[in-house]
């Protein structure tokens, strides 16, 4: 095997920020899927072919590899949990890319750990085929996202409550996976130079201008505020944004019950355990703005001068909403083919969105059709349409290439649950077809190579709750 170039810096942490150990090894791996072209960013096309499920699967450890288990806590629907960690991941270490971007190459699914409280420590096909192909068509949305690099069948059944299901190890890419809730953990048990060590290590890694403490939480609530906008744009739930899976790097992490939206709904939630509707659709601007709060309680933990750090603090807890707005706005009038938003266009994006709710329009379909001229068919009010109508009309005569602009922030094809239903339920069977056309479509998001994968759902193929990936 071509020696891989690792780099492994969070290896090189106190012992108090991880556990070392190898992934348990798997019966019989085979490898469903990998992408080249993320393995040649990263330079993990040094592993032959012949080698790929093997390393892939953390039987064979590739040379440079320095598994671990991270460590972290976080707040769960709101509740504090003090220990969390990975409980089925191990992150073999870090590469420097052919681009010079440093990225954490982990495994999920790759057996039991420290954190893995009680749990076997395995995922199955369904979540990893699900995560595999909704991070790749975010990244093709050119959304900030961890990436999947390959995912493979372990030959071993695991069980859940829906009795034996087949195993699977993906191996995910990111650009680390430091969490609000990496912070948390050692600011609650008031290890404070623990805390430094962190703080210290997440600004050489992300934030490298950052001066201290304030400075990184300013860079981290902007990464987040554009972050959530951007989800809003493509009507995407991530469905558990607990401060353990906000990363702090602005990328989306854990893709677990999450789902693009079909019919347009502020307060869609799919996420089976989500009664309270905590993190809806519309809610997201919120809950990202109380997860900051939460960073900012921990970073604050290491301040000499607490009392000027809070107010600090406060002061840029309180300027998110304003940049999420602002960034929502700039997405959305993209979207209506406005590049220059003002903000009376807050008014036009939202009285359009509020007669999608109220038709039960296609989010994705209703955004596209705006350049073909054919929007009105996805409104039963097609008067109350036409009048807005009127209104964007006006609105854009004075752009320079709105249908341009509409073309490339609306795209023509998502990962809508039901197809990804399909997909597992094919997969599971041995048919990987349906994962491979959903993957071509979606790596050409604003193209309309497939208009059979843009059709909502049917009534009887409605899905209307997604779960946690374990």
């Amino acid at each position: 095997m071509k020696p891989l170039t690792f780099d492994n810096s969070y290896a090189a942490l106190p012992q108090a920020f991880y556990s070392r150990l190898n992934p348990t090894p798997v019966k019989a791996p085979r490898l469903l899927a990998f992408n080249d072209d993320m393995s040649y960013l990263t330079g993990l096309d040094g592993v032959p072919p012949e080698d790929r499920a093997a390393v892939f699967s953390g039987n064979q450890l590739p040379e440079g590899a320095a598994p671990l288990a991270q460590l972290y806590a976080g707040h769960q629907f709101g509740t504090y949990n003090p220990q969390l960690g990975d409980g089925r991941a191990i992150l073999l270490g870090e590469v420097l890319g052919r681009d010079g971007i440093r990225r954490d190459i982990q495994l999920k699914g790759s057996g039991p750990t420290p954190y893995s409280r009680m749990g076997d420590g395995r995922a199955w096909l369904g979540p990893v085929l699900r995560e595999y192909l909704v991070s790749e068509a975010m990244h093709a949305l050119g959304i900030p996202t961890t990436r999947a690099l390959a995912a493979v069948a372990t030959g071993e059944d695991i069980w859940r409550e829906q009795g034996a299901l087949p195993g699977a190890v993906l191996t995910r890419v990111a650009r680390s996976h430091l969490r609000v809730g990496t912070f948390q953990v050692f600011a609650h048990r008031g290890e404070v130079e623990n805390l430094r060590t962190l703080t210290a290590y997440a600004i050489r890694r992300h934030y490298p201008d950052a001066k201290g403490p304030m400075d990184l939480l300013r860079g981290v609530c902007a990464a987040q505020a554009s972050l959530i906008a951007q989800w809003m744009s493509v009507g995407f739930i991530h469905g558990v944004m607990n401060t353990d899976n906000a990363a702090i790097s602005g990328e989306t992490i854990d893709y677990g019950p999450c789902a693009f939206m079909d019919a347009f709904h502020a307060g869609r939630v799919f996420s089976s355990i989500d009664q309270q509707g905590r993190y809806a659709y519309g809610n997201q601007p919120n809950i990202a703005v109380w997860n900051m709060a939460q960073l900012a309680t921990a970073l604050i933990q290491q301040m000499d001068d607490k009392d000027a750090a809070v107010e600090e603090a406060t002061e840029v807890i309180h300027a998110m909403p304003g940049q999420i707005e602002e960034a929502w706005r700039s997405r959305f009038a993209a979207k209506l083919g406005i590049a220059t938003p003002v903000a009376d266009d807050t008014a036009l994006i939202e009285d359009l969105l509020a007669l999608m709710q109220k038709d039960g329009a296609d989010f994705t379909n209703s955004f596209r059709a705006l350049g073909k001229e054919t929007a009105r068919d996805q409104f039963t009010d097609r008067a109350a349409f036409d009048a807005w109508a009127t209104r964007w009309r006006d609105r854009i005569a004075s752009e320079p290439a709105p249908l341009a602009l509409m073309q490339a922030t609306n795209p023509a094809v998502i990962p809508r649950n039901h197809r990804i239903e399909q997909m597992i339920e094919a997969a599971v069977a041995g048919d990987m077809a349906p994962f491979e056309r959903l993957m071509k479509a979606l790596c050409t998001p604003f193209e309309e190579t497939a208009p059979e994968l843009a059709r909502p759902p049917s009534q009887d193929e409605i899905v209307p709750a997604t779960f946690c990936g374990t």
